[in-house]
């Protein structure tokens, strides 16, 4: 009964001390493909992710009622660091849903304006002006959300503190000021938020981080422990929980048992026992199922991370150590050092990963497909054949049977500046010779190991979609190889020998397909990189490099996040540099985030439906080829 009475009187009096208006408000799941789209329009960091921010604690005046229900404290203020622009999860500020709409895109182009320099009113206040440069559109709104906003301000000023209201009174001045010689006066005694703690948020900056919390984010790379694979979550997560990851302030922290090395742990335990003394942390909790757990870390203002050695089992449900050189598939020479990409540093670091080229150990028995599948088989392979028989236009000619309008405006272009030159504006049909190389390169994480749609594991479609692959493309004759990849941090990144060009499609390359099986991470721009030596090499004029996977970069290193993101954008694009032709085909639901940062727009393509990925495929393949 007291916990009935509890549960209803919390939820009454956090309703009624609710300031905010519930009717008008916008999530940021309704407008996050405006704010992207905006932010990066703006100039913002391509690879720069948008997740909504965590409650940490405020100022400002409270009512009786908040001071009564505890509320009015915390809130999900807008923060931008190095990898992410978290935004509030849900803006109910003004009474007008237009206005909290408009609040939304305003911080999109203001972060992607954003250039931190450590001092929080100067970096917002030259960060407004270039934002309003770069989106003059964005003025009449921001004035609109500015007016708002500084009418709440001044009827909470009365409630402030004497100190308190000549400081809002300062700050009010810097929201109002645009180019005036009076700022200058105003920024010093504003250089963080945290000088004036009882002053309330100001919603159209972004939110102040002092340095020695910036480290937090750095501090997150040694403690986490990623996902095996891709890092996908798992299937029971639907939008509402993806949404819960929010962007956190950490900090790191030694265990107690290294903060002072030379100071001996006291044995006063084991001194009334003949037992072994056993050092027990004190402040872990004996259950690894708090269902609060969460509730608990949202009330706080920042999170502590540290390694205390122990791995939780209820997270680990498998084990990636390398298997032992008797078990493992047989290495074909020596390996490789391939570079990799640092975006920090914008540069390439030579010699950063270990390549070793693996092939299945003889025994293997044949792939044995089911009948639909080679009707699918049978299916791809005469649509290619029809793709290969048919003529080619020839473009840029001086008589044919169509008009090339790319010809004729650049002939028109010539005319306009003088020049008399034969106008080659016509295209024609013709037979020629087919020059053309494909190289598949194939996802083979532990992440693959899922089922897809409760019908077929992942690494089951695409062993189907290589075999249909390459009975179409044997059929057609034309040159192409078969790898496979994943990896165990940087030294240890294992590609899979399919197939080679020189190779006919015969059983032993079947037998390999079918010992394909998922294992350890995915470092995709290694990968990628060792593809595009290997296609160098071949002498046809159209060489194209076709990646299937199931997510996105990750590994156990710091390859997990924007490192794995930029290091296989910056080998997409090396790829290209070299002549190559990369595309991407992915059945990851999140694809749309990142593929196309990666990839680019017309770089890649989503599977909805995995079962559809071989037809998918010879599609593809077909509107590359032409």
């Amino acid at each position: 009964m007291e916990e009935w009475v509890g549960e209803r009187w919390h939820r009454f009096i956090n309703g009624a001390a609710d300031r905010s208006f519930a009717s008008a408000a916008i999530t940021l799941t309704e407008v996050s493909g405006a704010v992207a789209l905006l932010y990066r329009a703006a100039g913002g960091a391509p690879g720069t992710r948008i997740v909504p921010a965590a409650d940490m604690r405020i100022g400002g005046p409270r009512t009786w009622l908040q001071r009564l229900a505890g509320s009015g404290v915390r809130a999900a203020l807008p923060r931008l660091d190095e990898e992410t622009l978290a935004l509030p999860p849900r803006i109910a500020l003004f009474a007008d849903s237009a206005l909290n709409r408009d609040l939304y895109l305003w911080l999109a182009a203001l972060a992607a304006a954003f250039v931190p320099s450590g001092r929080w009113a100067p970096d917002n206040l030259l960060a407004t002006r270039l934002a309003l440069q770069r989106c003059p559109g964005l003025r009449p709104r921001w004035e609109r959300l500015r007016s708002a906003h500084l009418a709440q301000r001044r009827a909470d000023a009365l409630k402030l503190p004497a100190p308190d209201q000549a400081a809002e009174q300062r700050l009010q001045a810097l929201l109002l000021a645009d180019e005036g010689a009076a700022e200058a006066t105003l920024l010093d005694e504003f250089e963080w938020h945290a000088q004036a703690p009882g002053l309330a948020p100001v919603w159209l900056w972004l939110q102040a981080v002092p340095p020695e919390l910036a480290a937090g984010a750095g501090a997150k790379q040694e403690v986490r422990q990623p996902r095996a694979g891709n890092g996908a979550p798992p299937q029971a997560e639907d939008a509402e929980l993806a949404l819960a990851k929010k962007r956190r302030r950490t900090r790191q922290a030694k265990p107690a048992n290294e903060r002072a090395p030379l100071l001996l742990p006291s044995k006063t335990e084991s001194l009334q026992s003949w037992s072994e003394h056993i050092p027990l942390d004190r402040g872990q909790d004996d259950e690894p199922d708090d269902e609060q757990a969460q509730a608990a870390a949202d009330d706080m203002e920042q999170l502590t991370l540290s390694r205390d050695g122990v791995a939780g089992a209820a997270r680990v449900k498998f084990d990636l150590d390398l298997p032992s050189a008797s078990a493992d598939d047989l290495p074909l020479g020596e390996g490789e050092l391939l570079p990799e990409w640092d975006w920090k540093r914008q540069r390439l670091l030579p010699g950063h990963c270990q390549v070793q080229t693996l092939v299945t150990r003889p025994g293997a028995s044949p792939l044995r497909p089911s009948p639909s599948l080679r009707r699918t088989a049978r299916q791809v392979r005469r649509r290619l054949e029809l793709l290969r028989a048919a003529p080619k236009w020839q473009r840029g000619c001086s008589e044919g049977e169509a008009l090339d309008l790319d010809a004729w405006v650049r002939h028109l272009a010539s005319v306009q500046a003088g020049g008399g030159s034969d106008p080659q504006i016509y295209a024609r049909r013709q037979r020629g010779e087919r020059s053309l190389a494909t190289l598949l390169l194939a996802d083979l994480s532990l992440s693959t190991d899922a089922y897809a749609n409760n019908d077929a594991r992942v690494i089951e479609v695409i062993r189907d979609a290589l075999f249909v692959f390459g009975e179409a493309l044997q059929a057609c004759g034309d040159p192409f190889s078969m790898l496979g990849f994943s990896s165990v941090r940087r030294s240890q990144i294992r590609i899979q020998h399919l197939k080679s060009f020189e190779e006919n499609w015969s059983g032993p390359v079947t037998a390999r397909l079918a010992a394909i099986k998922p294992g350890y991470y995915t470092r995709m721009g290694a990968a990628i990189r060792l593809a595009t030596k290997r296609l160098q090499q071949r002498p046809e004029r159209q060489r194209l490099l076709l990646l299937l996977t199931d997510g996105k970069p990750n590994d156990l290193d710091v390859y997990e996040g924007r490192w794995g993101v930029e290091d296989t954008r910056e080998a997409v694009l090396e790829a290209r540099r070299a002549g190559l032709q990369p595309f991407c085909l992915s059945i990851d639901a999140e694809a749309p985030d990142y593929l196309p940062h990666i990839f680019g727009r017309q770089g890649w393509a989503r599977v909805v439906r995995p079962s559809e990925l071989p037809m998918r495929l010879a599609g593809i393949y077909g509107q590359l080829t032409r």
